[in-house]
C-alpha cells in the first residue's frame, strides 16, 4: 500500500468545471463567499454594498472592538448615572476639559448617541450575518456529503492499497464503518462519501447567537433596571416604595408603579476589627442582621446580609454597602419641652477609623417666651477619641472604645420651610446665628450621658447613646439571568468552534487492470490539522479486515497495469500515512495511480474550505 500526505497549497483562482475536487471541495463552513463585484451606481447599488459590508464578520469584529474601546471612558470618567456628586466635582476642577467631555457625552457614556450607534450597528451586523448562515447550515444538514473528487491524490491526507475483496464488499464495509464512527455517509457510484464535525459550525453559530443574546440582555438591563440607596439606623426599617429611597434611578422603560412589595428592618449591625499588627483596624466581621418580608402580607423572616452575600428578594437584590454610627441625642427647648429625640446618622470622613460629621436640626424649638427659635447643631463624632490634649477631634480606631461627640450650636431659621430641598447631612447657615457665651462660640465635647446647655435658657442637648447604621443598595436588574445564559452559551460555542474539526472522507473501490480491487482513502479538513492523517490511518486499519492487502505476485506486487519486475511488496497500511518527500510529488501519468472518475472538482474550494 502506498501512502501520501501533504499540506494544502494555495491553489490560486478557482478552477473550471474540469478541475480535480469539484463539489467535494465545497466549503466546509457557512461563511459567506467573498464577492468582489463592485456595486452598480445608484442608491440601490450603494445600499446593497453597505448592507454587505455591515453584515460581514470583519465589520462585526470591528464594531465589537469599538464597543469595548468606547466603554473605557465609562470606567475612567465619573458618570452622572452613578455618582453625580463626583461629576460636579470634576467639572469644578477641570473647567475646559469638562466642557469638552460634556459635548462628547463622556459623563453619560452608555446612554450617549455615539455609544448607542455602535451598539445598534453591532446588533444589526450580527443578526444580518448569522441569519443567512443559519439557513445555509440548515440546508447543509438536509443535504448529503458531496461525491468523491476525480483525483483523490490531490487531497491533503491519502492512502491506497489493493485487495482481493470485491469492490461492493469493500464499499459496504466502508459505509458501515463510517456510520459506526458517526459520519454521515452514503454511496456515490464507486465511492462512499462521508462527513463529520458539524458541531464545529453549530458552535460557531451558537457563539454569535450568544453575543446577540448578551446584547439583548444588556439592553433589557439598561432599559428596565432600577437602583436605589437607603441608609438605615438600627431599629429602623425600609419598605420598597419610591418615597423610602434616599436616592433612586431607573431605566427609561421602568414603571415605578410596578415596585414589588417587600421590606426589611435593621435589627443589629455587627462589626469587629483587627486590633493589632499591620492590618490593625481591618474589618473581620461586617454583618447586618435584618428581619424581612415579601408581599403585602408576607411572613417575616430573619437573615443576615454581608458584603458579598446580598439578600435576593422579589426579583431584587439588597447589597450591604457601608457602615457608620448614629449618636442618640435628646433636645429640649426653652420651655423645657423635649422637641427632638432620636439617633442622627453621622457620615465618616475617614473610612478607616470613622471620624464622622453630621448635623442635628430641630425646627420645632421655641424660646422660654414661646417665640419661634429653630435650633441647629453641627458636630463631629469619633468612636475612639485620639485627640486628647491636642484640642482636635480624630479617631484612632473604628470600634466604640472611647466615643466622643462634639457639637456647635446655632439658632434662627433653618430654611426647611422654603420648599427647596436640603441635604439632611449639611446645615444651611445663611439665616442662622451661632450661639456665643462671653464672646466665645458655644461648643462642647461630650461623652455619653453628658449635656450641653444653651445660653439665655434656650434649652439643652444631651448625648444619650450610640447606634450603628448601615447603607444598602436595592438593585433590580432583569437582564442578569439572560446575560449569564448568553455568556455560558458563548463559551460553549467557542469551545466547539475551536476544538471540533469538520472533515470529509471518501473511500473509493474500483477494479484494477489485474482484476484486483484498488482501494483509496482520502480526507479533507476545514483547516489543516495533524489529526486528519491520524484519523485516516485509523480508518484504513479498521477497514483492513474487510479489505485485506493482496498478496504479492512472483515478480513483485500487483499493480493496476500488472506485475512490476523486481519491485518490493507493498507495505501494510501504516498507523499514520507517510508524508511525501520533496521529490515525491504524484505523477499524473503514473500507471500506479487509480483510475479517474468522471465529474468536476474544485481544488481551490477544497483547500480553503
Amino acid at each position: 500500500m502506498s501512502t501520501k500526505t501533504g499540506t494544502p497549497r494555495d491553489p490560486g483562482p478557482v478552477a473550471d468545471g474540469g478541475s480535480d475536487l469539484g463539489t467535494a471541495g465545497a466549503q466546509l463552513s457557512t461563511a459567506p463567499t467573498e464577492d468582489v463585484t463592485l456595486p452598480s451606481l445608484g442608491p440601490l447599488g450603494w445600499a446593497r454594498w453597505f448592507w454587505r459590508q455591515l453584515t460581514s464578520m470583519r465589520i462585526a469584529l470591528l464594531l465589537l472592538f469599538l464597543l469595548s474601546v468606547g466603554a473605557i471612558p465609562g470606567s475612567l470618567i465619573p458618570q452622572t448615572s452613578i455618582d453625580p456628586v463626583k461629576v460636579d466635582q470634576f467639572k469644578a476642577e477641570h473647567g475646559t476639559l469638562a466642557d469638552i467631555y460634556d459635548k462628547l457625552g463622556m459623563f453619560h457614556v452608555y446612554s450617549s448617541v455615539w455609544f448607542s450607534a455602535i451598539y445598534l450597528l453591532l446588533f444589526i451586523s450580527l443578526i444580518g450575518c448569522i441569519v443567512p448562515r443559519s439557513w445555509q447550515f440548515v440546508g447543509q444538514l438536509r443535504g448529503r456529503p458531496p461525491g468523491a473528487p476525480r483525483r483523490l491524490t490531490r487531497l491533503p491526507a491519502y492512502t491506497t492499497w489493493r485487495t482481493d475483496a470485491a469492490p461492493e464488499e469493500v464499499l459496504g464495509a466502508a459505509q458501515r464503518l463510517l456510520k459506526k464512527r458517526r459520519f454521515r455517509a452514503h454511496r456515490d457510484g464507486t465511492a462512499v462519501a462521508a462527513e463529520k464535525g458539524y458541531l464545529r459550525e453549530v458552535g460557531n453559530l451558537v457563539f454569535h447567537l450568544a453575543l446577540i443574546v448578551m446584547l439583548v440582555a444588556f439592553a433589557v438591563g439598561s432599559l428596565w433596571k432600577s437602583e436605589g440607596g437607603k441608609l438605615i439606623t438600627e431599629g429602623d426599617g425600609f419598605a420598597n416604595s419610591l418615597t423610602q429611597y434616599d436616592d433612586f434611578k431607573s431605566g427609561a422603560f421602568f414603571d415605578t408603579d410596578t415596585l414589588e412589595p417587600f421590606g426589611f428592618t435593621l435589627d443589629k449591625f455587627e462589626a469587629t476589627y483587627e486590633r493589632s499588627g499591620p492590618q490593625k483596624g481591618t474589618p473581620r466581621v461586617f454583618r447586618a442582621h435584618i428581619t424581612y418580608f415579601s408581599g403585602a402580607d408576607g411572613k417575616e423572616h430573619k437573615t443576615a446580609i454581608e458584603v458579598n452575600t446580598p439578600l435576593d428578594i422579589a426579583g431584587s437584590k439588597v447589597y450591604l454597602l457601608s457602615h457608620g454610627y448614629s449618636p442618640e441625642v435628646t433636645v429640649k427647648d426653652g420651655r423645657g419641652k423635649v422637641v427632638y429625640k432620636g439617633a442622627v446618622p453621622f457620615l465618616p470622613q475617614d473610612p478607616k477609623n470613622f471620624t464622622s460629621t453630621g448635623v442635628v436640626k430641630v425646627p420645632g424649638a421655641q424660646t422660654k417666651d414661646g417665640k419661634r427659635n429653630q435650633l441647629g447643631f453641627q458636630g463631629f463624632f469619633v468612636p475612639t477619641f485620639g485627640g486628647k490634649g491636642s484640642g482636635s477631634m480624630f479617631s484612632q480606631f473604628p470600634a466604640l472604645d472611647y466615643p466622643v461627640l462634639t457639637l456647635t450650636a446655632y439658632h434662627g431659621d433653618l430654611g426647611v420651610g422654603s420648599g427647596l430641598p436640603q441635604n439632611v447631612y449639611q446645615l444651611d447657615k445663611k439665616r442662622l446665628k451661632q450661639y456665643k457665651d462671653k464672646g466665645a462660640p458655644v461648643a462642647k465635647m461630650m461623652l455619653p450621658g453628658e449635656t450641653m446647655k444653651l445660653p439665655h435658657g434656650d434649652g439643652s442637648i444631651k448625648f444619650t447613646g450610640i447606634k450603628s447604621w448601615a447603607s444598602f443598595k436595592i438593585s433590580h436588574q432583569p437582564g442578569n439571568g439572560l446575560a449569564l445564559t448568553g455568556a455560558a452559551a458563548a463559551l460553549i460555542g467557542l469551545a466547539g468552534s475551536l476544538f471540533i474539526q469538520r472533515r470529509r472522507v471518501w473511500v473509493r473501490a474500483e477494479p484494477g487492470a489485474d482484476g484486483r480491487t484498488v482501494v483509496e482513502l482520502a480526507g479533507l479538513g476545514r483547516s489543516e490539522s495533524a489529526r486528519l492523517p491520524e484519523e485516516l490511518a485509523e480508518l484504513a486499519l479498521a477497514l483492513e479486515p474487510d479489505a485485506p492487502l493482496a498478496a504479492a505476485t512472483e515478480d513483485g506486487p500487483a499493480t493496476e497495469d500488472g506485475p512490476v519486475p523486481d519491485a518490493k511488496p507493498d507495505p501494510a497500511p501504516d498507523a499514520t500515512p507517510a508524508a511525501p518527500g520533496p521529490d515525491s510529488a504524484p505523477d499524473p501519468e503514473d500507471p500506479a495511480e487509480p483510475t479517474d472518475s468522471a465529474g468536476p472538482a474544485d481544488p481551490s474550494e477544497g483547500a480553503r474550505a
